[in-house]
């Protein structure tokens, strides 16, 4: 288990929100967080303390008056720690290359290559073909739809019909280095994890180790139990982002207590 970092903005700030909440319009979300520091700030922050893989996440719309300023904020993050954050948020195929060039390790999509209700395969093996299937995240943000998980889009405001299963999740591994997971549902509200979410994961990648520590969990991390808890379920090959809850964003849990714990899971 790795801790993955994050670097949400929404309307030129760094930001921690309510995931459900975001809507696009009026550029909408419930806050739990606002920073006064700019995306450098973290980015720095993680850098120095060789934290990489983290994910920096545009949460505006393209046709948002904030989107320009938040599409700043990004590509500065990117420049203060080059090679050492994804990014994510509006992702195409003909801006991909950019955000590469401007510093990214991965590029993460969603939306781009999961419309109209399914995926896309077209436009997925198009994008992997276009970066490098080594440069690229598939960001598979998901509710409950009854007994299954199904993918969101449009910075979750929208569902698919494409299910999170280990069919769906071998059909996409070919075609991508790792995949990003935030249980919707529990997004920016830390309650506790989405164990069933984590149980799914953990078992597909007991089949597929070379997914381990490729796939990132996010959402509802509250404590160092929970940590616990994922590395538990996903036998340590699931890495955590802590979103609200981390010191950095006002919360109660250390980062330096959150390194620490991992490295002793990773050490049982």
């Amino acid at each position: 288990m790795q801790f993955r970092p994050c670097i949400d903005i929404h309307n030129g700030a760094v930001k921690q929100i309510v995931g459900s909440s975001l809507s696009d319009n009026r550029d909408q979300a419930r806050e739990n967080f606002v920073s006064e520091k700019p995306a450098t700030y973290f980015a720095s922050y993680y850098r120095d303390r060789g934290i990489a893989g983290g994910h920096v996440i545009l949460l505006n719309h393209k046709d948002s008056p904030y989107y320009e300023a938040t599409r700043d904020q990004a590509l500065s993050a990117l420049s203060a720690y080059p090679g050492g954050l994804q990014i994510g948020g509006g992702i195409t195929n003909e801006s991909a290359g950019e955000y590469l060039k401007a510093g990214a390790s991965h590029v993460i999509v969603t939306s781009y290559v999961f419309h109209q209700g399914q995926v896309d395969m077209d436009r997925l093996s198009a994008l992997s073909e276009a970066v490098g299937p080594e440069h690229l995240v598939l960001d598979l943000s998901c509710k409950r739809d009854g007994d299954t998980y199904v993918v969101c889009t449009d910075r979750w405001q929208k569902t698919t019909e494409f299910a999170v299963n280990e069919e769906n999740l071998d059909l996409l591994a070919g075609y991508c280095d790792e995949f990003l997971v935030h249980a919707v549902d529990a997004e920016g509200k830390s309650e506790g994890i989405e164990e069933q979410v984590a149980l799914l994961l953990g078992d597909w990648i007991r089949k597929r180790p070379r997914f381990y520590e490729k796939v990132t969990y996010a959402g509802g991390i509250r404590s160092l139990s929970d940590l616990e808890l994922l590395a538990k379920l996903g036998d340590g090959g699931i890495n955590a982002t802590i979103g609200s809850s981390l010191d950095l964003f006002g919360g109660t849990i250390r980062t330096e207590e959150v390194l620490n714990k991992c490295k002793e899971l990773n050490e049982r």
